[in-house]
Protein backbone atom coordinates (compact mmCIF):
# COMPACT_ATOMS: atom_id res chain seq x y z
CA UNK A 1 0.00 0.00 0.00
CA UNK A 2 1.40 3.28 -0.98
CA UNK A 3 1.92 5.52 2.04
CA UNK A 4 1.67 9.93 1.18
CA UNK A 5 2.56 12.02 4.20
CA UNK A 6 1.62 15.35 4.50
CA UNK A 7 1.31 18.11 7.11
CA UNK A 8 -0.68 20.90 8.09
CA UNK A 9 -1.35 23.18 11.49
CA UNK A 10 -4.95 22.07 12.14
CA UNK A 11 -6.13 18.74 11.18
CA UNK A 12 -9.99 18.00 10.78
CA UNK A 13 -12.03 14.70 11.19
CA UNK A 14 -15.06 14.97 9.43
CA UNK A 15 -16.88 17.14 7.23
CA UNK A 16 -19.88 17.47 9.00
CA UNK A 17 -21.75 20.07 10.66
CA UNK A 18 -19.18 20.89 12.96
CA UNK A 19 -16.28 20.56 10.70
CA UNK A 20 -17.57 22.47 8.65
CA UNK A 21 -17.89 25.25 10.66
CA UNK A 22 -14.25 24.92 11.92
CA UNK A 23 -12.67 24.57 8.80
CA UNK A 24 -14.38 27.62 7.50
CA UNK A 25 -13.60 29.71 10.54
CA UNK A 26 -10.09 28.94 10.99
CA UNK A 27 -8.59 28.81 7.69
CA UNK A 28 -10.46 32.55 7.43
CA UNK A 29 -6.62 33.15 9.60
CA UNK A 30 -4.15 32.61 6.10
CA UNK A 31 -1.04 32.19 8.46
CA UNK A 32 -2.63 28.90 8.88
CA UNK A 33 -3.18 25.59 7.19
CA UNK A 34 -5.81 23.38 7.51
CA UNK A 35 -6.54 20.07 6.47
CA UNK A 36 -10.45 18.68 6.43
CA UNK A 37 -10.68 15.45 5.71
CA UNK A 38 -14.44 13.30 5.30
CA UNK A 39 -14.93 9.56 4.44
CA UNK A 40 -17.83 10.10 2.27
CA UNK A 41 -18.25 12.61 -0.98
CA UNK A 42 -19.12 16.02 -1.64
CA UNK A 43 -23.02 16.64 -1.13
CA UNK A 44 -23.79 16.92 -5.19
CA UNK A 45 -27.00 14.56 -4.53
CA UNK A 46 -30.29 16.51 -5.79
CA UNK A 47 -31.98 14.33 -2.98
CA UNK A 48 -29.48 16.50 -0.52
CA UNK A 49 -30.70 20.22 -2.16
CA UNK A 50 -33.99 19.43 -2.58
CA UNK A 51 -35.70 19.71 0.90
CA UNK A 52 -38.60 17.02 -0.29
CA UNK A 53 -35.83 14.44 -0.91
CA UNK A 54 -35.13 13.98 2.91
CA UNK A 55 -37.42 10.76 2.82
CA UNK A 56 -35.08 9.27 -0.03
CA UNK A 57 -31.95 9.95 1.91
CA UNK A 58 -33.47 8.52 5.23
CA UNK A 59 -34.55 5.13 3.64
CA UNK A 60 -32.51 4.37 0.96
CA UNK A 61 -29.09 2.81 0.78
CA UNK A 62 -27.11 5.91 -0.62
CA UNK A 63 -23.58 7.13 -0.58
CA UNK A 64 -24.52 10.13 2.03
CA UNK A 65 -25.88 7.85 4.92
CA UNK A 66 -23.61 5.67 7.29
CA UNK A 67 -26.87 2.87 7.73
CA UNK A 68 -25.89 2.44 11.18
CA UNK A 69 -28.10 -0.11 13.76
CA UNK A 70 -28.32 -0.60 17.53
CA UNK A 71 -27.64 -3.40 19.66
CA UNK A 72 -30.97 -4.96 20.36
CA UNK A 73 -33.05 -2.87 22.62
CA UNK A 74 -34.35 -5.37 25.82
CA UNK A 75 -37.12 -2.83 26.76
CA UNK A 76 -38.22 -2.44 23.05
CA UNK A 77 -39.11 -6.13 22.39
CA UNK A 78 -35.18 -6.62 22.06
CA UNK A 79 -35.02 -4.55 18.38
CA UNK A 80 -32.73 -3.39 16.39
CA UNK A 81 -32.97 0.52 15.78
CA UNK A 82 -31.94 1.61 12.67
CA UNK A 83 -29.72 4.94 13.27
CA UNK A 84 -29.30 7.37 9.81
CA UNK A 85 -25.90 9.41 10.30
CA UNK A 86 -24.81 11.56 7.42
CA UNK A 87 -21.73 10.92 5.40
CA UNK A 88 -20.06 13.27 2.71
CA UNK A 89 -20.14 17.18 2.97
CA UNK A 90 -22.72 18.43 5.15
CA UNK A 91 -22.66 15.30 7.25
CA UNK A 92 -25.61 14.90 8.99
CA UNK A 93 -27.51 18.41 8.27
CA UNK A 94 -27.21 16.94 4.37
CA UNK A 95 -29.73 14.48 5.52
CA UNK A 96 -31.67 15.39 8.44
CA UNK A 97 -35.26 16.79 8.67
CA UNK A 98 -33.79 20.63 8.31
CA UNK A 99 -35.93 21.36 11.63
CA UNK A 100 -33.92 24.93 13.06
CA UNK A 101 -34.61 24.21 17.10
CA UNK A 102 -31.67 25.39 19.58
CA UNK A 103 -33.30 24.10 22.94
CA UNK A 104 -34.67 25.65 25.84
CA UNK A 105 -32.39 28.28 27.78
CA UNK A 106 -32.06 26.55 31.23
CA UNK A 107 -30.64 23.57 28.98
CA UNK A 108 -27.56 25.80 28.85
CA UNK A 109 -27.57 27.30 31.90
CA UNK A 110 -27.93 23.54 33.03
CA UNK A 111 -24.64 23.15 31.74
CA UNK A 112 -23.32 26.23 33.45
CA UNK A 113 -24.58 24.71 36.66
CA UNK A 114 -22.58 21.25 36.05
CA UNK A 115 -19.50 23.64 36.51
CA UNK A 116 -19.30 24.20 33.22
CA UNK A 117 -18.08 28.36 32.89
CA UNK A 118 -18.89 29.85 29.89
CA UNK A 119 -21.31 27.73 28.35
CA UNK A 120 -24.28 29.24 30.02
CA UNK A 121 -27.69 30.53 28.02
CA UNK A 122 -26.08 34.36 27.87
CA UNK A 123 -22.37 32.43 26.71
CA UNK A 124 -24.38 30.79 23.79
CA UNK A 125 -26.62 33.13 22.46
CA UNK A 126 -24.18 35.18 20.64
CA UNK A 127 -22.95 32.14 18.97
CA UNK A 128 -26.41 30.87 17.91
CA UNK A 129 -26.90 34.60 15.98
CA UNK A 130 -23.56 34.64 14.82
CA UNK A 131 -24.14 31.88 13.11
CA UNK A 132 -27.90 32.95 11.67
CA UNK A 133 -28.81 34.24 8.86
CA UNK A 134 -32.55 34.88 9.57
CA UNK A 135 -34.55 35.81 7.27
CA UNK A 136 -36.91 37.90 9.42
CA UNK A 137 -33.88 40.05 10.48
CA UNK A 138 -32.13 40.57 13.46
CA UNK A 139 -33.23 41.36 16.92
CA UNK A 140 -32.46 39.98 20.67
CA UNK A 141 -32.77 36.24 19.51
CA UNK A 142 -31.61 35.97 16.01
CA UNK A 143 -29.00 37.07 13.71
CA UNK A 144 -29.05 37.82 10.19
CA UNK A 145 -25.38 38.06 8.82
CA UNK A 146 -24.24 34.87 9.40
CA UNK A 147 -23.80 31.82 6.70
CA UNK A 148 -26.19 29.69 7.77
CA UNK A 149 -29.98 30.42 6.04
CA UNK A 150 -33.06 29.94 8.26
CA UNK A 151 -36.66 30.74 7.46
CA UNK A 152 -39.95 30.84 8.69
CA UNK A 153 -42.20 28.00 8.17
CA UNK A 154 -44.68 29.57 5.42
CA UNK A 155 -47.65 27.32 7.19
CA UNK A 156 -49.48 26.91 3.32
CA UNK A 157 -51.42 23.85 4.22
CA UNK A 158 -54.54 23.99 5.81
CA UNK A 159 -53.11 20.91 8.50
CA UNK A 160 -50.54 23.32 9.85
CA UNK A 161 -52.64 25.74 11.28
CA UNK A 162 -55.90 23.38 12.16
CA UNK A 163 -52.69 21.54 14.43
CA UNK A 164 -51.62 24.48 16.11
CA UNK A 165 -55.37 25.25 16.93
CA UNK A 166 -56.21 21.75 17.63
CA UNK A 167 -53.42 22.13 20.24
CA UNK A 168 -54.89 25.53 21.36
CA UNK A 169 -58.35 23.65 22.17
CA UNK A 170 -56.38 20.79 24.31
CA UNK A 171 -55.75 23.41 26.38
CA UNK A 172 -51.97 24.23 25.61
CA UNK A 173 -50.53 27.84 24.62
CA UNK A 174 -49.00 28.54 21.59
CA UNK A 175 -45.70 30.35 20.36
CA UNK A 176 -44.47 32.35 17.52
CA UNK A 177 -40.92 31.54 17.91
CA UNK A 178 -39.75 28.04 19.24
CA UNK A 179 -36.39 29.88 19.49
CA UNK A 180 -37.34 33.39 21.13
CA UNK A 181 -38.73 34.44 24.29
CA UNK A 182 -41.07 31.24 25.26
CA UNK A 183 -40.08 27.86 23.50
CA UNK A 184 -43.34 26.30 25.30
CA UNK A 185 -46.57 25.69 23.29
CA UNK A 186 -47.80 25.14 19.33
CA UNK A 187 -45.91 26.91 16.60
CA UNK A 188 -44.28 27.03 13.54
CA UNK A 189 -40.79 25.49 13.00
CA UNK A 190 -38.12 27.61 11.81
CA UNK A 191 -35.83 25.76 9.06
CA UNK A 192 -32.61 25.34 7.46
CA UNK A 193 -34.48 25.90 3.97
CA UNK A 194 -33.70 29.03 2.04
CA UNK A 195 -33.97 29.86 -1.77
CA UNK A 196 -35.82 26.61 -2.18
CA UNK A 197 -32.97 24.79 -1.19
CA UNK A 198 -31.70 23.05 2.07
CA UNK A 199 -29.33 24.81 3.71
CA UNK A 200 -26.53 22.22 4.89
CA UNK A 201 -24.05 23.49 6.97
CA UNK A 202 -21.72 22.30 3.67
CA UNK A 203 -24.00 24.69 2.05
CA UNK A 204 -23.17 27.70 4.50
CA UNK A 205 -19.96 27.00 6.05
CA UNK A 206 -17.80 24.79 3.41
CA UNK A 207 -18.90 25.55 -0.25
CA UNK A 208 -18.12 29.33 -0.12
CA UNK A 209 -14.72 29.10 0.75
CA UNK A 210 -13.76 25.65 -0.72
CA UNK A 211 -11.06 25.73 -3.29
CA UNK A 212 -10.70 29.74 -2.46
CA UNK A 213 -8.49 29.40 -0.01
CA UNK A 214 -4.93 28.31 -0.58
CA UNK A 215 -4.51 27.15 2.61
CA UNK A 216 -7.89 24.82 3.61
CA UNK A 217 -6.98 21.43 2.00
CA UNK A 218 -10.16 19.27 1.49
CA UNK A 219 -9.46 15.46 1.38
CA UNK A 220 -12.92 13.60 0.61
CA UNK A 221 -13.58 9.47 0.63
CA UNK A 222 -10.68 9.25 2.95
CA UNK A 223 -11.57 7.46 6.05
CA UNK A 224 -9.66 8.54 9.15
CA UNK A 225 -8.68 4.97 10.35
CA UNK A 226 -6.33 6.36 13.65
CA UNK A 227 -5.56 9.13 15.30
CA UNK A 228 -2.03 8.77 16.11
CA UNK A 229 -0.45 9.47 19.88
CA UNK A 230 3.07 10.22 20.34
CA UNK A 231 3.25 10.13 24.64
CA UNK A 232 0.43 12.61 25.29
CA UNK A 233 0.18 14.32 22.29
CA UNK A 234 -1.94 13.92 19.37
CA UNK A 235 0.14 14.50 15.97
CA UNK A 236 -1.90 13.86 13.20
CA UNK A 237 -4.30 11.01 11.87
CA UNK A 238 -3.67 8.18 9.70
CA UNK A 239 -6.54 7.78 6.46
CA UNK A 240 -7.40 5.19 3.68
CA UNK A 241 -8.31 6.02 0.56
CA UNK A 242 -8.78 4.78 -2.46
CA UNK A 243 -10.84 1.96 -1.21
CA UNK A 244 -7.47 1.13 0.97
CA UNK A 245 -5.00 1.44 -2.14
CA UNK A 246 -3.30 4.59 -0.36
CA UNK A 247 -2.69 5.07 3.21
CA UNK A 248 -1.96 8.66 4.30
CA UNK A 249 -0.51 10.18 7.28
CA UNK A 250 -1.58 13.65 7.97
CA UNK A 251 0.30 15.29 10.18
CA UNK A 252 -0.78 18.43 12.82
CA UNK A 253 1.43 20.68 13.70
CA UNK A 254 -0.55 22.14 16.41
CA UNK A 255 -4.14 20.36 16.51
CA UNK A 256 -6.45 17.30 15.45
CA UNK A 257 -10.29 18.21 16.04
CA UNK A 258 -12.38 15.16 15.92
CA UNK A 259 -15.70 16.50 14.22
CA UNK A 260 -16.95 13.03 13.37
CA UNK A 261 -20.15 12.62 15.40
CA UNK A 262 -21.86 11.26 18.77
CA UNK A 263 -21.47 7.51 16.93
CA UNK A 264 -18.00 7.85 15.51
CA UNK A 265 -15.84 10.33 17.43
CA UNK A 266 -15.72 7.66 20.51
CA UNK A 267 -15.54 5.15 17.92
CA UNK A 268 -12.06 6.77 16.32
CA UNK A 269 -10.90 7.60 19.66
CA UNK A 270 -11.04 3.81 21.21
CA UNK A 271 -10.15 2.61 17.91
CA UNK A 272 -6.87 4.86 18.77
CA UNK A 273 -6.21 3.82 22.12
CA UNK A 274 -7.95 6.44 23.69
CA UNK A 275 -10.92 5.39 26.42
CA UNK A 276 -11.43 2.71 29.00
CA UNK A 277 -8.48 0.63 29.63
CA UNK A 278 -10.68 -2.81 29.94
CA UNK A 279 -12.92 -1.72 26.80
CA UNK A 280 -9.65 -1.41 24.73
CA UNK A 281 -7.71 -4.64 25.95
CA UNK A 282 -10.75 -6.55 25.19
CA UNK A 283 -10.26 -5.81 21.50
CA UNK A 284 -6.56 -5.88 21.78
CA UNK A 285 -5.66 -2.63 21.64
CA UNK A 286 -3.14 -0.79 23.09
CA UNK A 287 -3.95 1.80 25.75
CA UNK A 288 -2.03 5.40 24.61
CA UNK A 289 -4.31 7.51 26.97
CA UNK A 290 -6.92 6.28 29.85
CA UNK A 291 -10.34 7.90 29.63
CA UNK A 292 -12.91 5.54 30.95
CA UNK A 293 -15.96 7.94 29.63
CA UNK A 294 -15.02 8.06 26.09
CA UNK A 295 -18.28 6.37 24.30
CA UNK A 296 -20.35 6.65 27.95
CA UNK A 297 -23.12 8.58 28.62
CA UNK A 298 -24.77 8.01 25.60
CA UNK A 299 -28.56 10.20 24.91
CA UNK A 300 -31.04 10.34 22.49
CA UNK A 301 -34.27 11.01 21.56
CA UNK A 302 -36.49 8.18 21.53
CA UNK A 303 -39.61 8.38 19.16
CA UNK A 304 -43.30 7.65 18.82
CA UNK A 305 -46.14 8.35 16.47
CA UNK A 306 -49.35 8.71 16.44
CA UNK A 307 -50.51 8.33 12.31
CA UNK A 308 -54.07 9.18 10.68
CA UNK A 309 -55.42 8.75 7.33
CA UNK A 310 -56.78 11.88 5.84
CA UNK A 311 -60.14 12.43 4.43
CA UNK A 312 -59.13 15.01 1.53
CA UNK A 313 -55.76 14.85 -0.80
CA UNK A 314 -53.70 17.39 0.84
CA UNK A 315 -50.37 15.40 2.19
CA UNK A 316 -47.15 14.89 0.38
CA UNK A 317 -48.22 11.38 -1.04
CA UNK A 318 -50.96 13.45 -3.12
CA UNK A 319 -49.11 16.13 -4.00
CA UNK A 320 -45.93 13.63 -5.60
CA UNK A 321 -48.33 10.32 -6.39
CA UNK A 322 -47.17 9.47 -10.10
CA UNK A 323 -46.62 11.74 -12.83
CA UNK A 324 -46.53 14.77 -10.32
CA UNK A 325 -43.33 13.44 -9.13
CA UNK A 326 -41.84 13.86 -12.41
CA UNK A 327 -43.28 17.65 -12.15
CA UNK A 328 -41.84 18.28 -8.66
CA UNK A 329 -38.60 17.90 -9.72
CA UNK A 330 -38.91 19.72 -13.04
CA UNK A 331 -40.34 22.45 -11.17
CA UNK A 332 -37.34 22.16 -8.43
CA UNK A 333 -35.13 22.01 -10.94
CA UNK A 334 -36.01 24.84 -12.74
CA UNK A 335 -37.45 27.24 -10.54
CA UNK A 336 -36.96 26.13 -7.07
CA UNK A 337 -40.41 26.58 -6.84
CA UNK A 338 -43.48 23.99 -5.74
CA UNK A 339 -43.51 20.78 -3.43
CA UNK A 340 -39.83 19.46 -3.71
CA UNK A 341 -38.91 22.81 -1.84
CA UNK A 342 -41.12 21.57 1.42
CA UNK A 343 -39.80 19.05 4.19
CA UNK A 344 -43.67 18.91 4.75
CA UNK A 345 -42.64 19.37 8.22
CA UNK A 346 -43.84 22.90 9.32
CA UNK A 347 -45.30 22.83 12.42
CA UNK A 348 -44.79 21.46 16.13
CA UNK A 349 -44.93 21.73 19.72
CA UNK A 350 -42.89 21.62 23.58
CA UNK A 351 -45.08 20.44 25.80
CA UNK A 352 -44.77 19.63 29.42
CA UNK A 353 -46.36 15.83 30.06
CA UNK A 354 -47.25 17.27 33.97
CA UNK A 355 -47.12 20.36 36.15
CA UNK A 356 -44.36 21.36 38.18
CA UNK A 357 -41.59 21.28 35.49
CA UNK A 358 -39.56 24.15 35.04
CA UNK A 359 -39.49 23.39 30.74
CA UNK A 360 -41.42 21.24 27.86
CA UNK A 361 -40.37 17.69 27.92
CA UNK A 362 -41.99 16.54 24.84
CA UNK A 363 -41.50 17.70 21.30
CA UNK A 364 -43.78 17.08 18.67
CA UNK A 365 -43.14 17.01 14.84
CA UNK A 366 -45.82 16.99 12.82
CA UNK A 367 -45.36 15.60 9.58
CA UNK A 368 -47.94 15.92 6.59
CA UNK A 369 -47.64 12.23 5.25
CA UNK A 370 -47.68 9.01 6.80
CA UNK A 371 -43.82 8.32 7.57
CA UNK A 372 -43.94 5.25 9.37
CA UNK A 373 -40.64 3.52 10.43
CA UNK A 374 -38.39 6.19 8.83
CA UNK A 375 -40.28 5.74 5.95
CA UNK A 376 -39.31 2.24 5.74
CA UNK A 377 -42.79 1.43 5.66
CA UNK A 378 -44.37 2.88 2.30
CA UNK A 379 -48.19 3.66 2.56
CA UNK A 380 -50.13 4.89 -0.38
CA UNK A 381 -52.16 7.13 0.52
CA UNK A 382 -53.19 10.82 2.46
CA UNK A 383 -52.39 10.70 6.10
CA UNK A 384 -50.54 12.92 8.88
CA UNK A 385 -48.01 11.99 11.43
CA UNK A 386 -47.87 13.15 14.81
CA UNK A 387 -44.04 12.66 16.45
CA UNK A 388 -43.39 12.96 20.25
CA UNK A 389 -39.77 12.47 21.50
CA UNK A 390 -38.97 12.97 25.56
CA UNK A 391 -36.49 15.72 25.51
CA UNK A 392 -34.65 14.86 28.75
CA UNK A 393 -34.46 11.46 29.14
CA UNK A 394 -32.78 9.40 32.31
CA UNK A 395 -31.49 6.88 30.17
CA UNK A 396 -28.11 6.42 29.57
CA UNK A 397 -25.87 4.10 26.95
CA UNK A 398 -23.19 3.94 25.28
CA UNK A 399 -20.51 3.88 22.29
CA UNK A 400 -18.21 0.40 21.80
CA UNK A 401 -16.40 -1.42 19.80
CA UNK A 402 -17.37 -4.42 18.05
CA UNK A 403 -13.80 -5.31 16.57
CA UNK A 404 -10.84 -3.07 16.13
CA UNK A 405 -11.37 -3.32 12.69
CA UNK A 406 -11.88 0.87 11.50
CA UNK A 407 -14.41 -0.37 8.54
CA UNK A 408 -16.55 -2.74 11.39
CA UNK A 409 -19.73 -0.39 12.88
CA UNK A 410 -19.29 0.69 15.73
CA UNK A 411 -21.20 -1.14 18.76
CA UNK A 412 -24.51 1.07 19.69
CA UNK A 413 -26.32 0.29 22.75
CA UNK A 414 -28.67 3.63 23.75
CA UNK A 415 -30.34 1.83 26.87
CA UNK A 416 -33.50 2.97 25.68
CA UNK A 417 -36.27 3.09 28.25
CA UNK A 418 -34.17 1.78 31.40
CA UNK A 419 -36.11 4.67 33.59
CA UNK A 420 -39.66 3.90 34.88
CA UNK A 421 -39.17 8.12 34.29
CA UNK A 422 -38.93 7.78 30.33
CA UNK A 423 -41.78 5.54 29.93
CA UNK A 424 -44.03 7.18 31.78
CA UNK A 425 -43.37 10.45 29.49
CA UNK A 426 -43.71 7.78 26.47
CA UNK A 427 -46.95 6.61 27.38
CA UNK A 428 -48.48 10.35 28.54
CA UNK A 429 -46.80 11.56 25.18
CA UNK A 430 -49.04 8.97 23.18
CA UNK A 431 -52.46 10.13 25.35
CA UNK A 432 -51.37 14.08 24.62
CA UNK A 433 -51.25 13.30 20.89
CA UNK A 434 -54.14 11.75 20.51
CA UNK A 435 -55.79 14.70 22.68
CA UNK A 436 -54.71 17.16 19.93
CA UNK A 437 -55.94 14.82 16.95
CA UNK A 438 -59.00 14.31 18.52
CA UNK A 439 -60.53 18.07 18.66
CA UNK A 440 -62.79 20.12 15.92
CA UNK A 441 -59.76 21.32 14.29
CA UNK A 442 -59.11 18.18 12.25
CA UNK A 443 -62.36 17.21 11.95
CA UNK A 444 -62.18 18.34 8.18
CA UNK A 445 -59.36 15.98 7.19
CA UNK A 446 -58.77 13.27 10.17
CA UNK A 447 -59.66 10.23 8.70
CA UNK A 448 -58.96 7.04 10.98
CA UNK A 449 -56.23 6.33 13.51
CA UNK A 450 -53.49 3.87 11.51
CA UNK A 451 -51.77 4.02 14.37
CA UNK A 452 -51.51 2.89 17.51
CA UNK A 453 -55.00 1.89 16.04
CA UNK A 454 -58.53 1.99 18.04
CA UNK A 455 -57.63 -1.29 19.73
CA UNK A 456 -54.61 0.36 22.00
CA UNK A 457 -56.61 2.10 24.73
CA UNK A 458 -54.93 1.51 27.65
CA UNK A 459 -51.75 2.12 29.59
CA UNK A 460 -50.52 -1.43 29.49
CA UNK A 461 -51.80 -1.68 25.22
CA UNK A 462 -49.90 1.87 24.72
CA UNK A 463 -46.92 0.41 26.68
CA UNK A 464 -47.08 -2.46 24.33
CA UNK A 465 -46.83 -0.17 21.63
CA UNK A 466 -43.89 1.73 22.51
CA UNK A 467 -42.23 -1.28 23.33
CA UNK A 468 -43.15 -2.52 19.07
CA UNK A 469 -42.94 0.65 17.36
CA UNK A 470 -40.89 2.96 19.15
CA UNK A 471 -38.13 5.00 17.10
CA UNK A 472 -35.02 7.37 16.99
CA UNK A 473 -35.44 10.66 15.93
CA UNK A 474 -31.69 11.05 15.29
CA UNK A 475 -30.41 12.91 18.23
CA UNK A 476 -27.56 10.66 19.78
CA UNK A 477 -25.14 12.91 22.15
CA UNK A 478 -22.63 13.03 24.87
CA UNK A 479 -20.78 10.07 24.24
CA UNK A 480 -17.47 12.37 24.84
CA UNK A 481 -18.84 14.48 26.94
CA UNK A 482 -17.25 17.94 28.66
CA UNK A 483 -17.43 18.42 32.11
CA UNK A 484 -15.53 19.96 35.36
CA UNK A 485 -14.58 16.76 36.99
CA UNK A 486 -11.66 15.10 36.00
CA UNK A 487 -13.14 12.05 35.02
CA UNK A 488 -15.47 14.18 32.12
CA UNK A 489 -13.24 12.96 28.80
CA UNK A 490 -13.34 17.08 27.75
CA UNK A 491 -12.76 20.10 29.70
CA UNK A 492 -14.85 23.11 28.78
CA UNK A 493 -12.49 23.98 26.03
CA UNK A 494 -13.03 20.30 24.48
CA UNK A 495 -9.62 19.38 24.76
CA UNK A 496 -9.23 15.63 25.49
CA UNK A 497 -8.31 16.12 29.35
CA UNK A 498 -4.58 14.55 29.93
CA UNK A 499 -3.39 14.99 26.26
CA UNK A 500 -2.41 18.09 23.76
CA UNK A 501 -3.41 18.98 20.20
CA UNK A 502 -6.96 16.72 20.47
CA UNK A 503 -9.94 18.40 20.65
CA UNK A 504 -13.59 16.98 20.13
CA UNK A 505 -16.01 19.05 18.67
CA UNK A 506 -19.82 17.94 17.36
CA UNK A 507 -23.30 16.45 19.13
CA UNK A 508 -20.58 13.91 21.47
CA UNK A 509 -19.40 16.85 23.50
CA UNK A 510 -22.50 17.69 24.98
CA UNK A 511 -22.84 16.90 28.82
CA UNK A 512 -26.74 16.78 28.44
CA UNK A 513 -28.96 16.50 25.98
CA UNK A 514 -30.94 19.65 25.05
CA UNK A 515 -34.34 20.06 24.35
CA UNK A 516 -35.54 19.97 20.87
CA UNK A 517 -33.15 19.27 17.22
CA UNK A 518 -29.40 19.08 17.49
CA UNK A 519 -28.03 20.63 14.44
CA UNK A 520 -28.45 24.03 15.57
CA UNK A 521 -26.63 23.73 18.71
CA UNK A 522 -23.81 21.71 16.68
CA UNK A 523 -22.84 24.67 14.69
CA UNK A 524 -23.05 26.70 17.80
CA UNK A 525 -20.75 24.89 19.85
CA UNK A 526 -17.79 24.69 16.78
CA UNK A 527 -18.28 28.64 16.29
CA UNK A 528 -17.59 28.83 20.09
CA UNK A 529 -14.70 27.05 20.33
CA UNK A 530 -13.22 28.57 16.66
CA UNK A 531 -13.54 31.96 17.99
CA UNK A 532 -11.95 30.66 21.21
CA UNK A 533 -8.93 29.17 19.70
CA UNK A 534 -8.56 32.25 17.03
CA UNK A 535 -8.40 34.29 20.01
CA UNK A 536 -6.28 32.63 22.09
Amino acid sequence: MAVETTEFDYVIVGAGSAGCVMANRLSADPSVSVCLIEAGKEDKSLLVKMPAGVGGLLKEPNPQNWFFWTEPQKHLNDRKLYWPRGKGWGGSSSINGMIYIRGHARDYDQWRQMGLTGWGYDDVLPYFKKAESYSEGDDAYHGRDGPLGVTNSGMEDSIYGAFVGAGVSAGHPTTDDFNGEQQEGMGPYQRTIADGERFSAARAYLHPVAGKRDNLAILSTGLVTKVLVEGKRATGVEAESGKGKTKRIIKARREVILCAGAVQSPQLLQLSGIGDPEELKAHGIEVAHASPQVGKNLQDHLDVVVVHEMTQKLSAHSKQAGLKKLFVGLDFLLRRKGAGTDNFLQAGAFLKTREGLDRPDIQLHLVNAIMIEHGFQEVKKDGFTVHACQLRPESRGEIGLNSPDPHEQPRIDPNYLDSEEDRRVMRESVKMMRQICAQAELDFLRGPEMVPGTDVVSDEDIDAHIRDGAETIYHPVGTVAMGAGDDSPLDGSLKMRGMEGLRVIDASVMPALIGGNTNAPVIMIAEKIADEMRSA
